[in-house]
């Protein structure tokens, strides 16, 4: 019983970072599997794959019943993160892992700071509009007549390059997904950040749910701990939800940028250990 409640607590941490920034859950659901649940990594992967790939389903469908998620963006994004991600895994056999680490860290540590550097110019919080945070004309604008993105060649080739990045760095080091995809949405895009969380969080579910299919097809998905923490991660998700609808889109993201230069720490300390 303790153990149920504290995998669904730990699931709860995971959900309700989800819900606030689109992205983060699959570096953080691991690690905690492993430090407080104590679990082996090849138990914990699939557990923390199988939460994040239902909690961003979940919010997904409530960002399409409030008509928010671009769904032809995100399957477009999602179908190419599938293709390469098998790449990804196959160069992780054969380059040395702590350069990776390290480039990978420096990237991440360059978005963050860009991040914040962008929001005292932006106080609103507001990704909307014709331009970015550098003046820059976003190559996928949404139509003001239908309310869709116009689908230009440059629009579908910044999409497919921000899946198919994605997908590469998610095969080739265990981490991308929402890291990858929001800033990209956000430079690219003319979306609101609503809008953009939303959409991450239907390509996570999307790209998530062939490695979960897998798992479970090979026996290496644990029932027993993956129900709580997966049921926790949904439940802290809908709350979450709710949430960062009152809280300033600046705050959120900030939180994203901060979160990510944590996430850069973490990559490398582990590339330098």
């Amino acid at each position: 019983m303790l153990t149920t409640l504290l995998g669904a607590g730990l699931g709860a941490i995971v959900g309700l970072i989800l819900a606030l920034t689109g992205a983060g859950g699959g570096i953080l659901a691991i690690p905690l599997l492993v430090w407080v649940l104590h679990l082996p990594l090849q138990t914990a992967g699939p557990i923390g794959l199988a939460a994040v790939g239902l909690a961003s389903a979940l919010g997904a469908v409530v960002g399409l019943r409030q008509g928010v998620v671009r769904y032809r963006a995100a399957l477009l994004i999602g179908a190419t993160g599938m293709l390469f991600a098998p790449l990804g895994v196959a160069l992780a056999q054969r380059l040395p892992s702590r350069p990776l680490l390290l480039v990978f860290a420096g990237v991440m540590a360059w978005v963050g700071w860009r991040t914040l550097r962008s929001l005292p110019g932006n106080t609103s919080g507001s990704t909307s509009g014709n331009t970015r945070d550098n003046g820059a004309t976003p190559v996928c604008r949404v139509n003001v007549d239908s309310g869709r993105l116009d689908w230009t060649a440059p629009c579908a080739r910044a999409l497919a390059g921000t899946g198919a990045l994605s997908g590469l760095l998610s095969g080739l080091i265990g981490v991308g997904g929402g890291f990858v995809i929001v800033p990209a949405l956000n430079h690219r895009t003319d979306l609101d950040l609503r809008q953009v969380q939303a959409t991450s969080l239907a390509v996570i579910a999307l790209v998530s749910l062939s490695g979960v299919a897998s798992a479970a097809l090979h026996g290496s998905l644990d029932i027993g701990v993956a129900l709580p923490f997966a049921g926790g991660a949904m439940a802290a998700l809908l709350v979450g939800q709710r949430l960062a609808l009152q809280l300033p889109a600046a705050r959120l993201r900030q939180g994203f940028a901060w979160l990510t230069l944590a996430v850069a720490a973490s990559l490398l300390y582990k590339a330098l250990a």
